[in-house]
């Protein structure tokens, strides 16, 4: 029984770090950046989800994620945004940390997702 507990804590503990490693941005804030063209937006979703809607302007990772340097722009402190589909997948990590090692700082999480995107009824655009 101390081993499960011991394996809930560390589990737990190991989710509370990758919960925060990534600044998290508003879906409001993530439209104004989308509409302004202010960020690099990353859809961390499969190419499915990708093609059934996604962020305005976002990019597909499993398309980029190969040669990520040529979708990225040379400026390291661009904002960075990446997602996936809800609160709970960690999916946008993969995203995240390719941007990270090579060198980008200013990388942020839209926490609410795909999902939460299109349930503030933000506007979709179809993946090719």
């Amino acid at each position: 029984m101390t081993k499960f507990f011991t394996l809930m804590a560390a589990m737990l503990l190991t989710a509370s770090v990758y919960a925060g490693e990534f600044a998290d941005i508003s879906i409001q804030d993530v439209k104004v950046a989308a509409t302004a063209k202010t960020a690099v937006i990353i859809d961390a979703n499969s190419p499915d989800c990708y093609k059934a809607g996604h962020v305005p302007g976002a990019l597909s990772f499993a398309a980029i994620k190969d040669n990520l340097t040529a979708s990225l722009p040379a400026d390291k402190t661009t904002l960075i945004i990446a997602y996936c589909g809800n609160p709970q997948c960690p999916a946008y990590l993969k995203a995240a940390k390719a941007a990270q090692k090579l060198g980008y700082t200013n990388i942020k999480h839209m926490t609410a997702g795909i999902t939460g995107w299109n349930e503030a009824k933000m506007p979709t655009e179809p993946g090719k």
